[in-house]
């Protein structure tokens, strides 16, 4: 993708981030790119702590496209893929994952908050630990900020979703 489709498709997920949060949900969203960078083919929000909108979004594209064709598709979302959405992009045979903000600025923003004990393992380590190459894209520090925006406050300790 161009560094114009990954800005516009990095915002489209926070829009679906934004969706999540006023739903009650954890401030997360991702959404699904097709081959020509252009077409979303699919977005999803986090739905709780165990269903990221990165493992969601992986799971049901895996049931609808076939693996050659998510190969060569892109899985854009906001923050950079807990190991457990990494892994489940990797076994959907998603080629590609760009993400906004890295996983250390959310360990910043929610520190030990018991709805996101966040995994320091960074998505490329997951991704080079298996048998295919998954290209990675991020973070893109030039929306860094906006992203992490929509976190601001959300991570209180007084507050639980």
């Amino acid at each position: 993708m161009t560094p114009e489709q990954v800005i516009r498709h990095l915002r489209r997920a926070n829009e679906v981030a934004k969706r999540a949060m006023a739903n009650g949900h954890h401030p997360f969203g991702a959404v699904l790119v097709a081959p020509d960078g252009d077409t979303v083919l699919a977005e999803q929000c986090n739905v709780d702590t165990v269903n990221h909108a990165e493992s969601v979004l992986a799971r049901t594209a895996a049931l609808n496209y076939s693996t050659d064709y998510l190969w060569q598709c892109t899985l854009v979302t906001t923050f950079e893929p807990c190991a457990m959405c990494a892994a489940t992009a990797y076994w959907a045979h998603i080629g590609c994952v760009v993400y906004g903000a890295s996983e250390e600025k959310l360990l910043d923003l929610t520190g030990k908050h018991a709805d996101n004990p966040t995994l320091n393992m960074p998505c490329r380590q997951v991704f080079a630990s298996g048998q295919k190459a998954v290209e990675v894209v991020g973070p893109v520090p030039e929306l860094e900020a906006e992203l992490l925006a929509l976190h601001a406050g959300f991570w209180s300790p007084s507050k639980s979703v």
